[in-house]
């Protein structure tokens, strides 16, 4: 499908969001009106796409999920805790198909147990946001291209002891949004990336939950921790999405065919907040918040504590500015308030009859003033012999959302024995 430049207006704008929150016209009506819209956005928000049909089938709350090869994206630690030697996986998504019909994610992820303590991974991520037709201002065709970006992953997996695991992954990511050409009388250039995540998971799996057995899973990963990115020379660097998440899982093992995990998320951007700026008799005028053009680790720790809140104003609607005339007074407790509104929420069930059968369901919060993503997600697995196949379905709660009916898919094979061959190496 061909598109002319304005749309790819569009698709450099969504490119530089933070992981395509889109609010539409009518999404203001759900707003806090108090706080506001404040989205935070990043560059490369592909890197933070769910790839894989299981996460993606409860909610997007993966991250303390028992191990398999997607593992490598969601928390590298697991992998040593996974019942099969190896396993290699391959998924498949079509992208904003409420927009267009040809941006697509692909993904491949392997991973090796080499011992009980030692496991290696790998993954490889790429991201095609179709074919755009360059034209000039007078609408005469420049020429064809079809932007893309890809992620390179390589992890390593260290079991501490039989419970502990820690992780840690490698990355290189390159974004090629413009193909070199010259937009708005800037000339362009591809964003590359270097990153890193780490990763930690408590495993017990001899639990009992009120006389049934069961597992715990406790993990925390910190992911695409990464120099910031700029596609011009004059432009300035964006962050790239780091992201915390903690996570819980809840496994009980009623008997030996019917099983059922609860898995629940908290993820926040660790990307500086926008400040507040206002027009005020013809100047851009701060109100509040910090500045957010600063280092990667400084902006990481800023974004626990930056949320500019709510400026005050009198009577006639004015601000009321500081003393000195550096900001406006803030709403008490409102950048309290807005902080944990950056904090988002996934959470999904899966049950699985005899190995062999899985359904899924869950469900993603993010708070309208930080771009509305709320969804539910549903999917079904199957597994027979080494393979396995999974498929999810989003399903929207808001009017005109892109991400409306995004089906995953991922096909998945192991490798070798199962786990325990691995766990009775030293």
């Amino acid at each position: 499908m061909k598109r002319n430049n304005i749309f790819f207006s569009a698709l450099i704008f969504m490119s530089s969001s933070s992981v395509f929150a889109q609010p539409t016209s009518n999404d203001t009506d759900g707003l806090d009106g108090t706080l506001g819209l404040n989205t935070i956005t990043t560059a490369l928000p592909f890197m933070s796409i769910t790839p894989d049909s299981r996460a993606g089938g409860m909610g997007d709350a993966g991250t303390a999920l028992s191990a398999s090869a997607n593992s490598v994206y969601w928390n590298t630690s697991m992998l040593n805790f996974a019942e099969e030697n190896s396993q290699i996986s391959v998924s498949y998504t079509p992208w904003l198909r409420q927009l267009t019909n040809d941006i697509h994610l692909s993904y491949i992820a392997g991973y090796h147990n080499i011992n009980r303590r030692h496991a290696i991974g790998g993954a490889l991520r790429y991201f095609s946001l179709g074919e755009i037709t360059f034209t000039d201002a007078q609408g005469n065709v420049l020429r064809n291209d079809k932007p893309s970006e890809f992620e390179i992953t390589g992890g390593y997996a260290f079991k501490l002891s039989e419970k502990l695991g820690v992780g840690v992954n490698g990355k290189f990511a390159y974004s090629n949004l413009t193909g070199g050409m010259v937009v708005g009388g800037a000339s362009t250039k591809a964003g590359v990336v270097g990153a890193a995540d780490v990763s930690f998971t408590y495993l017990n799996d001899d639990v009992n939950y009120f006389g049934t057995k069961g597992e715990y899973t406790f993990a925390s990963t910190i992911n695409n921790i990464g120099n910031k990115v700029a596609y011009s020379q004059d432009s300035d660097r964006d962050f790239i999405p780091m992201n915390l998440k903690l996570a819980q899982a809840f496994k009980f093992k009623f008997d030996k065919y019917n099983q059922l995990t609860f898995s629940l998320e908290f993820q926040k951007l660790l990307v500086p907040t926008p400040a507040r700026y206002e027009f005020i008799d013809g100047t851009n005028t701060f109100l509040s918040g910090y500045n957010s053009n600063v280092g990667v680790i400084a902006g990481m720790l800023q974004s626990f504590y930056d949320a500019p809140g709510v400026p005050a104003t009198d009577e006639s609607g004015e601000y009321i500015m500081n003393a000195d005339g550096n900001g406006a007074e803030i709403v008490s407790g409102t950048r309290l308030k807005e902080e944990l509104t950056e904090i988002n929420i996934a959470t999904g069930l899966e049950y699985w009859y005899n190995e062999a059968f899985a359904v899924r369901g869950g469900f993603f919060y993010e708070s309208n003033n930080k771009g509305a993503r709320q969804y539910f997600n549903f999917g079904i697995g199957l597994k027979y012999n080494k393979f396995g196949v999974d498929i999810s379905y989003l399903a929207a709660l808001r009017r005109l959302n892109p991400l409306a009916n995004t089906l995953r898919f991922t096909l998945s094979m192991v490798l070798g024995g199962n786990g325990q061959d691995a766990n009775n190496i030293e």
